[in-house]
């Protein structure tokens, strides 16, 4: 998401595009310091979800965090901001991004931040059972296969 940041801020000729690129506080301790454009400035909310070093520990409540508790502190977020907003780029799976949009009458545009090939599958995933693409495991014994191509 932020090479996608760096490569808007770098279409903007003289920089009149502000991007203010929103993490949570311990993102923000691990990208802060990290180059950006001088148009491109860090946000934060606070830690509301488990942190990075517990999330495998506990997947389904990390993702339960992430979709319930950081939707409010980025709300507050945007009151606060000095300059309004005028469009939000957001990762497809954070769909409260749309409803703060809708809510703000602030256009949302979701972007895909997972490999291709991922979508693909989702996209023919109706054509899996069909050609025998998948395992179906049954007290040990595979009765169907993947395919190699």
């Amino acid at each position: 998401m932020m090479n996608l940041c760096k490569l808007l801020s770098s279409k903007s000729k003289k920089q009149h595009l502000l991007i203010t690129f929103v993490v949570t506080e311990e993102w923000l301790g691990y990208i802060g310091s990290d180059p950006k454009p001088n148009n491109i400035r860090f946000a934060s909310i606070p830690n509301v979800v488990p942190p990075e070093r517990l999330k495998a520990a506990d997947f389904p409540g990390f993702y339960e965090a992430v979709m319930t508790k950081m939707e409010a502190p980025f709300e507050k977020l945007l009151d606060e901001l000095e300059q309004p907003v005028d469009a939000m780029l957001g990762d497809v799976e954070l769909l409260w991004t749309i409803s703060v949009g809708n809510r703000r009458n602030i256009p949302v545009a979701s972007v895909w931040t997972m490999p291709a090939v991922f979508f693909s599958m989702l996209h023919h995933w109706n054509l899996f059972l069909p050609n025998r693409h998948l395992p179906l495991n049954s007290l040990g014994k595979c009765y169907y296969c993947i395919h190699v191509f």
